[in-house]
C-alpha cells in the first residue's frame, strides 16, 4: 500500500476524491428505516454547503446546476450522519427525509423492482404510492 492509498483509506483527513466532472457519488438512506431514498452526485460545493448547513445539497447533471434537496418541493433533507467509504469516491448521508425524496413524488427513487422475465427483465411497482402530485409541485 502506497503511502497515499494509506493516508486515504486509514486517515482522519477527508479527501473526497471527485471523478473526471468532478462529482463525487452520494447514496441517501433514511436515519431511521435504513432504506435507499436516493442515489445523487455532489460536486466540491455541494459537499461543502451539505457539511456546512446539515442540509442535503446536490449537483444536478441535466441542470448543470447545484441544488438543496427541497428548495422547490419543500421535501427536504436534514443530515443526521454523513459517510464516505474506504478510498473516498463515494458519500454515505443517513437523512431524515421531509416528505418525499422523489421528484416523482414517492418516498424514494427506488420504487420498482427488477424481476426475471422469460430470459429478461421486467419492471414491477413496489412501494410506489406517491406523497405529492410532481405537476403541483414543479408546474410542468
Amino acid at each position: 500500500m502506497s503511502a497515499h492509498s494509506h493516508k486515504i483509506e486509514e486517515g482522519l483527513a477527508f479527501l473526497p476524491k471527485f471523478d473526471a466532472a468532478g462529482l463525487v457519488t452520494c447514496v441517501a438512506t433514511d436515519a431511521v428505516t435504513g432504506d435507499v431514498l436516493m442515489v445523487a452526485h455532489m460536486n466540491e460545493e455541494a459537499l461543502r454547503k451539505t457539511v456546512a448547513t446539515g442540509e442535503a445539497w446536490y449537483f444536478s447533471r441535466s441542470r448543470n446546476a447545484l441544488w438543496r434537496k427541497g428548495e422547490t418541493s419543500g421535501q427536504t433533507q436534514r443530515v443526521i450522519e454523513m459517510r464516505t467509504d474506504c478510498d473516498q469516491d463515494a458519500v454515505w448521508i443517513r437523512v431524515e427525509q421531509i416528505g418525499a425524496a422523489c421528484h416523482t413524488g414517492r418516498r424514494s427513487c427506488f420504487y420498482r423492482k427488477v424481476e426475471a422475465e422469460g430470459g429478461g427483465a421486467k419492471l414491477v411497482f413496489a412501494d410506489a404510492e406517491r406523497l405529492f402530485d410532481p405537476s403541483e409541485i414543479y408546474k410542468k
